[in-house]
Formats: structure tokens, C-alpha cells, sequence
């Protein structure tokens, strides 16, 4: 019973440090939506080196251009309906400032 406890409250503050924190949760999204952006493209700050879609430290997109493209697709990109707005602009927030570092 206590370690369930203590296992609640983990996961309990870790739900509140991905809501407290944005580009934690974009980054985590970046490595486990599915698909993966991190297959197709390029970050290095996630340690991505997909070859498929453009280099996101390249392109330096900003999180309205990330957003877009989540919401409808681009080229190859499936749109990402499966996203709550906001993990989108999680995600486009991550993307924006990961790609500027």
C-alpha cells in the first residue's frame, strides 16, 4: 500500500513538472508521439538524426510554423490529430527553442 502511495505521488508530480514545464513535454513529445518526429527529422538537442524530413536545427522553425504543420501536414508529414492543442504548442515550443541552441 505505501509503495502504491509513493508511486501516485510520483507520477502525480510528474504530470505537474510536464504541466509546469512546456519544452520538458515538447521534448518528451518530440521522442514519443507517434510517429516519432524524432524518425524523420533531425535535433539535435533530442539526439535526433532522422534523414527523411528537413533538418529542424537547420530550418530553425518558429512554434507558430511547428504548430501549422502539426495541425495539417506538410509534404510527407501526417497532421498530428491525435495532439491536444495544448502538446501542440508544447511541441512547437520545444522545436522553436531547441533548434536556436
Amino acid at each position: 500500500m505505501k509503495q502504491a502511495a509513493i508511486a501516485l505521488v510520483a507520477m502525480a508530480g510528474g504530470i505537474a513538472l510536464a504541466q509546469g514545464n512546456p519544452e520538458a513535454e515538447g521534448k518528451r513529445l518530440f521522442t514519443s508521439v507517434t510517429p516519432a518526429c524524432a524518425i524523420c527529422h533531425t535535433l539535435k538537442d533530442a539526439g535526433a538524426e532522422g534523414a527523411v524530413g528537413p533538418s529542424l536545427d537547420e530550418l530553425k522553425p518558429d512554434a507558430a510554423r511547428v504548430a501549422k504543420a502539426l495541425k495539417n501536414g506538410i509534404g510527407q508529414m501526417p497532421a498530428f490529430t491525435q495532439l491536444s492543442e495544448a502538446q501542440m504548442q508544447a511541441l512547437a515550443a520545444y522545436v522553436e527553442a531547441a533548434s536556436r541552441r
